[in-house]
């Protein structure tokens, strides 16, 4: 899971030791004579400027074009946060994906950071596509109408939070999105567990006293916890789940389980 905790803004030194390859001064040797380098570094300073700064920062674990590797930056604005009624408070992010081996574009994704659990959401919906921009013609004026584009969007993310919030599941419900949500974590490989195997009571069972209720928002809150961080068992030798680590896995995963919660809104 991506490990948001606040602790407040990473130094540019503290980056630098998360991942490395976001301070790559040109592209891998393997790009051609066309590819434009930008140092997501220099991205990084441009957004400090648009008001949002690095809470976490990582790379891939690379064989090949090492140093250039994809890489992921979160940023967090202090002046935008999206406030409960219920304390549940959440802190609206940007999660910038980007590589400097000429295989990917800067990737700009709508997230959210819960302060009740410290967890982080990622947001997928139509409204919510990523965005990118290549790195031939990045300039500061872009890079604000992207960010200012996503920010205008904001409260759409209320929307749904309030949406969510409202809606009212059976237990047969609950069991089918933890079913669903388990489909989604093992992929092919859970067409050869028995059903029978997976503990959907656990899987469903509060952390927190802030995650009990029915409500669709606290099912998909503790739900996409315990996927994503491996806190389930299943299997006839019930086997223990991993944690999720690669964060390309991570924000992939995320996302699925934001539109399978969108499919409970009636």
């Amino acid at each position: 899971m991506l490990e948001l905790k606040n602790e407040g803004y990473k130094t540019k030194s503290e980056i630098k030791e998360l991942a490395p390859s976001i301070f790559a001064t040109k592209g891998a040797e393997i790009t051609s004579e066309k590819y434009t380098h930008i140092p997501t570094y220099q991205v990084i300073e441009d957004m400090e400027l648009l008001g949002w700064n690095v809470v976490d920062a990582k790379q891939v674990k690379a064989r090949k074009n090492i140093g250039f590797q994809k890489h992921l930056v979160v940023f967090r604005n202090p002046d935008v946060m999206i406030k409960g009624e219920d304390g549940d408070d959440a802190y609206p992010q940007i999660l910038l994906t980007n590589s400097s081996d000429g295989k990917n574009a800067f990737t700009f994704t709508a997230g959210l950071f819960r302060l009740v659990c410290e967890n982080g959401l990622v947001i997928k919906t139509e409204e919510f596509e990523d965005m990118k921009i290549r790195h031939m013609g990045y300039d500061f004026e872009e890079l604000r109408k992207v960010i200012t584009n996503m920010v205008e969007k904001l409260p759409l993310t209320v929307e749904s939070m309030n949406k969510f919030k409202t809606i009212q599941l059976e237990m047969e419900q609950i069991k089918d999105f933890a079913m669903k949500a388990l489909e989604i974590r093992l992929g092919d490989e859970i067409k050869n567990i028995p059903s029978h195997t997976f503990d959907l009571d656990s899987l469903v069972e509060p952390i927190r006293n802030e995650d009990k209720g029915n409500d669709l928002w606290s099912v998909y809150n503790r739900i996409q916890e315990k996927i994503i961080n491996g806190m389930f068992n299943y299997g006839s030798k019930m086997r223990k789940a991993r944690k999720i680590k690669n964060f390309n896995q991570d924000i992939k995963l995320n996302a699925e389980l934001y539109q399978l919660a969108e499919t409970f809104v009636q």
